[in-house]
């Protein structure tokens, strides 16, 4: 740390709790430059010598000014106009090239005072913000750990030297703080909500109880959340004085949002209207839960430029068993619709099994944001308060859908025919993927949709547009693009028909009709007629094929294996990974067969039989798309060449399957050959009757391209393999797959999770 301080002396204007630990928390971090300090109460700088904070001090700012090569101005906001212009006034004594910055809670009334200082904002000039502090003030209450793990907000200008910005970057790295950088006025605007308007609220209420007759009562028996809620009501009252003078407009404007959102609340309990308390209530409740983990999680660290704490990566051992019986989490492609259609529909719907993933939970909170009021989940239990086909509310701001394609293209489908207008954003990854092949078509609907370059996220539609009925026909198969249709001929004007090319999961037509949506199929198409309405309709999520297949090929592979799914759907669309399985001869059997909620499960029952390579069907092949990484492993391991054609699909998901599965077979030694739109797969697996547990290749460090398929998939391969595998980025895994490490370890498998601290 102390090597990227590389500063002589750095002189530090305001010695109070924000100040003061700065000086401690640089001498913590081993600074050996000089630290002086300009306040205006000598008592305060005598205590920072005598704490050894500061090596010296004057009241005066041209006494101290000399040679300083860092000035901090840590002086209310109010102070500012003059301590920059006395600033202005002896700057030229400082040391050639010298960097000023600030702590200042909002940015551009200090831009301004900077304006009148200096004539301009100096390129030297980098304001900047630390979001901690205390309810203590004075320089004795400094506190070396303050800015630890704490964020400070820079606000550069077009025209900040970027050796003045990096230099100050390295100031508040060395406290132990996560440097990010933000426009000024988007600075006040964010920080007005998030700490300015609290800060508010907590003077205005303390301030009311206090002066009411039975206050003591009302303080003796507050609870911990008053308590807690309160506590930073006892904050510096001239400084908060200062902030609120000088960010007024954007504090005001959070006070109108916050007076709109109060007088929703007053309505509803004036009305005894419990949905509408509900809807509030747990909207508020799991937005607090989600966008928490949002921004605790690395699964999300490159959408919050977090990558500086490190990437998950997994260290798997050779060898091991696959025994044992287990329930992998619900299909998250049921899970989406479920709460889709439920929200849509009239009256309660009931979901049980459904998956709390972060893409699941990001499709949950879109719609709270859209006024519907959910309960849950509660171990895989939901509750939606269906609002109809046309109670949607316009969310704030852009809806977040994380890693969720499918929660996007189906958004895209379903928000075409409201009545306003809404952003669809989603994670770095998803930005990448395409968006067209559902844009496309719902503007031929009627639908106005923007898009960012290339067809890709964020989505911008405009709302009330009338949509009418077209026919499509699909110019490659896809489940997201035909439900996106069909949701969207929900409101449209007369018939939509959507003609696939090969067979695709059927899961939205399956659950409109589960929820008295009249859909039709004939051959290749189906089609609804606009207008209809959907009733509420109880949903068992069934178990996830796509998790299951990582276990039936963990198992297929391993000697002496002997493993049970539970209640797997086994959809006919989605059942291309059981079919090639048998194909190439795995001893793979479905008992407990029965329907729930128009989804067909069944048992998986599978042990260990040796594997041989075949041609994969092209029929099958949109049947098992994304199965296909973990088909890859089995194939690695039967004997002779499997062959895959026509999955070109593969190259647009989360990242290009086929490069990312390539790239890991010649790690591990696999033979194979790359081709356009599929591979071929030279196993190393052992005709029946040779020494079957023999290692069919290597082991090696695998680039998981933060991909959670291609995580997943060199995890199991680890069973066959001589030597450890271990597997970067893997943090995504918990999007499609919670509990994906202890359900391995639970089977046989020895896999172990690790921090790479350095990034790498």
């Amino acid at each position: 740390m102390q090597a990227s301080v590389d500063e002589d002396r750095i002189l530090i204007v305001g010695l109070g709790l924000i100040g003061g630990s700065l000086a401690a928390a640089l001498r913590a971090a081993g600074f050996r430059g000089a630290i002086h300090s300009c306040d205006p109460n000598p008592d305060e700088i005598a205590r920072g010598i005598e704490m050894g904070l500061i090596d010296g001090g004057d009241t005066r700012l041209e006494a101290v000014i000399d040679g300083a090569t860092l000035v901090v101005l840590a002086v209310p906001v109010l102070a500012m106009e003059s301590v920059m212009t006395q600033l202005a006034s002896v700057i030229h004594r400082a040391a050639p090239g010298v960097v000023i910055t600030d702590v200042g809670s909002t940015k551009a009334a200090i831009r301004d005072v900077a304006r009148r200082a200096f004539g301009r904002v100096p390129p030297h000039l980098v304001l900047g913000h630390p979001i901690a502090g205390s309810e203590k003030s004075g320089v004795a209450a400094a506190n070396p750990a303050l800015y630890v793990n704490h964020k400070v907000i820079l606000t550069p200008e077009s025209d900040t030297d970027p050796a003045a910005l990096a230099r100050v970057r390295a100031l508040w790295a060395a406290c132990g703080a996560e440097v990010l950088e933000m426009d000024v006025v988007r600075h006040d605007q964010v920080l007005a909500r998030t700490s300015h308007l609290p800060h508010l609220l907590a003077f205005s209420l303390v301030d009311t109880l206090a002066r009411q007759d039975e206050r003591l009562e009302i303080f003796r028996y507050a609870a911990g959340g008053f308590r807690d809620f309160t506590r930073i009501a006892g904050s510096d009252p001239v400084m908060w004085r200062d902030i609120f003078i000088a960010n007024r407009d954007a504090v005001l404007a959070s006070l109108d949002d916050f007076e709109t959102g109060v007088g929703r609340l007053r309505r509803a309990v004036e009305r005894g209207d419990g949905d509408a308390m509900l809807a509030i209530f747990d909207r508020a409740s799991h937005a607090r839960h989600y966008f928490e983990s949002l921004l605790n999680q690395t699964s999300y660290q490159a959408e919050y430029q977090m990558q500086q704490h490190g990437k998950l990566r997994y260290r798997v051992t050779p060898g091991g068993g696959v025994t044992g019986r287990i329930r992998v989490p619900g299909d998250k492609s049921i899970s989406h619709r479920s709460i889709m259609l439920g929200a849509l529909a009239e009256g309660v719907t009931e979901v049980k099994g459904f998956l709390e993933g972060e893409d699941s939970l990001a499709t949950l909170q879109a719609f709270r944001e859209m006024g519907v009021a959910i309960e849950g989940p509660h171990q895989g239990r939901v509750t939606v308060h269906g609002v109809g086909m046309h109670g949607l509310k316009a969310p704030s701001g852009p809806l977040y859908v994380g890693n969720a394609g499918t929660a996007m293209r189906l958004f895209a489908g379903l928000l075409a025919g409201q009545a306003f207008d809404t952003e669809l954003t989603g994670d770095a990854s998803l930005t990448k993927r395409p968006m067209g092949r559902v844009a496309d078509p719902l503007r031929l609907m009627g639908a106005e949709i923007d898009t960012a370059e290339g067809g890709r996220p964020p989505l911008r539609i405009h709302g009330g547009k009338p949509l009418q009925g077209i026919t499509y026909d699909m110019p490659m198969a896809s489940a997201q693009v035909k439900s996106c249709l069909l949701l969207a001929g929900l409101y449209a004007e007369g018939e939509t028909r959507v003609r696939e090319p090969a067979p695709t999961r059927d899961h939205t037509e399956r659950m409109l009709a589960g929820f008295g949506y009249e859909v039709h199929r004939e051959g290749d198409t189906c089609w609804l007629q606009g207008g209809g309405k959907l009733t509420a309709a109880p949903i068992d999520v069934p178990s996830d094929i796509s998790s299951a297949t990582f276990f039936l090929v963990a198992a297929a592979i391993t000697p002496g294996s002997d493993l049970v799914l539970e209640h797997v759907g086994i959809n006919p669309t989605r059942i291309g990974v059981i079919n090639i399985l048998q194909l190439m001869g795995a001893d793979l059997r479905l008992t407990n067969e029965h329907e729930v909620g128009g989804e067909p499960v069944a048992d998986l029952h599978i042990r260990y039989a040796p594997l041989k390579g075949i041609d994969i069907p092209v029929e099958q092949v949109p049947l098992a798309i994304d199965e296909f990484p973990a088909l890859f492993i089995a194939a690695a391991n039967a004997e002779g060449v499997t062959r895959l054609r026509g999955a070109e699909e593969l190259r647009v998901k989360e990242s290009d399957r086929l490069q990312a599965m390539a790239d890991g077979l010649a790690t591990l030694g696999v033979e194979h050959t790359l081709l356009p739109d599929g591979i071929d797969i030279v196993g190393g697996g052992n005709p029946e009757g040779a020494n079957s547990s023999s290692p069919n290749y290597g082991g090696g460090r695998i680039d998981s391209l933060g991909d959670h398929r291609i995580a997943m998939s060199f995890a199991i391969a680890a069973l066959r393999a001589g030597g450890e595998i271990v597997i970067d980025d893997c943090a995504n895994v918990s999007t499609s797959f919670p509990g994906f490490i202890d359900l391995a370890r639970r089977v046989g498998l020895s896999l172990d999770e690790e921090r790479d601290e350095e990034g790498a």
